[in-house]
């Protein structure tokens, strides 16, 4: 006999202490249910339900048998019912975390493009800096640059994210080239104001395989990487800029880096997520598509040899 259905229709048939409302449940008769309920008694030799000729209730041994096959069936049922619908898990919302720069430059086609594939889902942006509380803010997935998460959290580097001391051709000409770290101290600079102290963070560089931290006077401070990054285009001063924004920018010739021989890549572009034995399958398929798109990316990162390239 079928084991698996006959418990299920025992247990149904425990709950609502009717076979007629088992079989209403179902889409069957209650003869039918009398009938697989009489079958799996006789299968194991006990009597299971006293009955009436309106109820029916749970004989003692009844009553330790769906003490023992309730908790298991809740978690079969509950498995079969995953199972079933990581097939539909192609629609629903994903809520991401991350910094409005890198929403703009990374995201932005990293998200249309996944849309293309799954056209129902949606996405909701958290944009702030700093590593989001997962748990507090709802977030599916976070991205960020910098250091790795906690370890309370699961996250993947992708690739290295570059600092590199950059300017316009047209500031080189007017103000010199740096040729190296102290003649920094001459250059009007741009820096970046940390999110948490509101102190500018110093320059880093790579100096004989450690790294080095420069304090540099500045001209502009700004707590938007995007916006010191444009006014280094304006040819406002000298910025350290993360390849993430400034890899496109050197590329093209707007802006030429400086000092190349010291491009610290300490930081790292992160993926990070929550540990769930339940994550949903469209989370799963967005962090599986992020990874291979994203993993080693060379779009957002500039080789020793391109670096050299490209200075002057």
């Amino acid at each position: 006999m079928d084991e698996l259905r006959a418990i299920s229709t025992f247990v149904k048939a425990a709950e609502l202490g009717s076979f007629n409302k088992v079989a209403e449940a179902q889409g069957t008769t209650p003869q039918a249910v009398s009938k697989t309920i009489r079958q799996f008694e006789q299968h194991l030799g006990v009597r299971l339900f006293h009955r009436t000729t309106r109820n029916s209730s749970l004989t003692e041994e009844g009553q330790r048998l769906l003490e023992s096959v309730k908790p298991s069936l809740d978690g079969v049922v509950g498995a079969l019912n995953r199972a079933r619908s990581a097939a539909r898990e192609d629609e629903g919302m994903i809520r991401i975390a991350t910094s409005g720069s890198m929403a703009r430059k990374m995201l932005a086609p990293l998200l249309a493009e996944f849309q293309q594939r799954y056209p129902l889902i949606q996405f909701d942006l958290l944009q702030e800096d700093g590593f989001a509380d997962l748990v507090g803010d709802r977030i599916d997935v976070g991205f960020r640059g910098g250091n790795a998460p906690d370890a309370q959290v699961v996250s993947r580097r992708l690739f290295p994210v570059q600092q590199i001391v950059c300017a316009t051709p047209e500031y080189l000409e007017r103000h010199g080239i740096p040729r190296t770290l102290d003649d920094l101290q001459a250059h009007r600079c741009t820096g970046y104001r940390q999110p948490g102290s509101g102190r500018a963070m110093a320059w880093e560089f790579e100096v004989d395989g450690g790294i080095v931290f420069h304090h540099v006077q500045t001209v502009l401070l700004s707590n938007d990487p995007d916006t010191e990054m444009h006014m280094v285009l304006a040819g406002m001063g000298v910025g350290q800029i993360d390849s993430i924004n400034g890899a496109a920018a050197i590329r093209d010739g707007r802006l030429k880096p400086l000092l190349v021989e010291h491009v610290s890549e300490r930081m790292g572009l992160y993926l990070y997520f929550a540990q769930r034995a339940d994550m949903p399958g469209r989370v799963r398929r967005f962090i599986d598509f992020a990874v291979e798109r994203l993993r080693d990316s060379g779009q957002f990162y500039l080789s020793a040899a391109e670096l050299r390239k490209h200075a002057l």
